[in-house]
């Protein structure tokens, strides 16, 4: 099995926390000081966030910056659904 790159890691936990805590890429975005349309594309994986905009994401999500860094555990990710 193939590792995840850490670009798409911190996508799929990202998405995943907002999502728990029902808050709209708006929301996310206000509270972390950037942009909706950035917020999105770290989500898709298209963006590798710098440590300050890491850090300022997650305290707008209440969880600590390395969990949006760490291998995702099990399951499978947004963009490997099946079709």
């Amino acid at each position: 099995m193939r590792a995840m790159s850490l670009v798409n890691s911190v996508a799929q936990h990202l998405y995943t926390a907002r999502t728990a805590r029902k808050l709209s890429q708006a929301t996310l975005a206000k509270a972390a000081g950037v942009s909706v349309s950035y917020i999105s594309m770290l989500e898709r994986g298209q963006r590798s966030p710098p440590l300050e905009t890491l850090e300022a994401v997650a305290k707008a999500l209440r969880v600590s910056p390395l969990s949006l860094l760490a291998e995702p555990s099990s399951g499978r990710s947004r963009s490997r659904r099946r079709q």
